[in-house]
């Protein structure tokens, strides 16, 4: 055997000796990671009911979570039409800051002039309370759902806009300068090299303001204290409160906070879904 093929040999040998790559999750890991908050909240829920059935805490103080889902089955009728009608604001204004936050950071970042004349205001609008200025906004609008949709847009906006933007300006020199040596104009360098790059800055911005928005949307009801057909989520938990309805209380913060999770859920999917076969953040590990 000559020196090249001893050589040879060894390395077949080590190859066969590597360690094979670990595999990915497998389904007991994926069901567990399922099953073990759902079991942690049915502790939650167990121990809830026999603390209050022991201790005969009265129910406009602490309900018993089967009087908050009897509640929440006898007036589903209310409770999903506010629901349905803060979900609507909700959404439309996430759809509107998306589309908003994303153009104007474009803009931003291809005039520095731009950035320097707007990006100060957008950062005041962000850190003043929407419930010190929605009042204003109701005194300016025609209607009180456009003084609603204003009020969430302008929470919602802001994480997307600043995502957005800290993504476009955080692309690799040493690539713009590649992009500038093959002769790409600004648009082709903001389409095929500065967008692929913020994409996951605007997804994180995107949960981030999927959460916010519907904050927002609850928070100007409050303000605004819509009532009647149009009335939200908000002004049925006011008007629980006042009516010492404790139980129909809990269960719309219960829709309002399993709202959340969906929206939480559905915006993080969508990122996974994006960014699973190429960003690091959701590519798994080989080692």
């Amino acid at each position: 055997m000559t020196a090249v093929e001893a050589e040879r040999h060894a390395r077949h040998e080590s190859e066969d000796e590597a360690p094979a790559r670990p595999p990915q999750a497998s389904l007991g890991e994926r069901a567990l990671r399922i099953l073990v908050p759902f079991a942690m909240l049915a502790i939650v829920v167990v121990g809830w009911q026999v603390y209050v059935t022991l201790a005969e805490v009265p129910h406009y103080i602490l309900p018993s979570p089967l009087r908050i889902a009897e509640a929440l089955a006898t007036d589903w009728e209310i409770l999903g039409r506010a629901l349905l009608i803060t979900l609507r604001t909700t959404i439309l204004a996430l759809i509107l800051a998306l589309v908003g936050g994303v153009l104007l950071s474009i803009i931003l970042v291809q005039s520095r002039w731009v950035e320097l004349a707007f990006f100060p205001y957008a950062v005041i609008l962000q850190v003043t309370p929407i419930v010190a200025i929605a009042p204003l906004i109701l005194i300016y609008t025609e209607t009180t759902q456009q003084a609603l949709l204003i009020c969430a847009f302008l929470v919602a906006f802001f994480p997307v806009l600043a995502n957005t933007t800290q993504g476009l300006k955080s692309t690799d020199h040493n690539l713009l300068n590649l992009f500038e040596l093959y002769g790409a104009n600004r648009w082709q360098t903001l389409l095929y090299l500065k967008v692929p790059n913020a994409l996951p800055f605007f997804l994180a911005g995107l949960r981030i303001a999927g959460g916010l928005a519907l904050i927002a949307a609850v928070v100007a009801e409050f303000a605004a204290g819509t009532a009647g057909g149009n009335a939200g989520l908000a002004f049925r938990l006011l008007e629980s409160q006042f009516r010492l309805n404790i139980p129909r209380l809990f269960a719309a913060l219960v829709l309002l906070s399993l709202t959340g999770v969906v929206i939480y859920a559905a915006t993080s999917l969508v990122s996974h879904l994006l960014l699973r076969k190429w960003h690091e953040s959701a590519v798994r590990r080989e080692n």
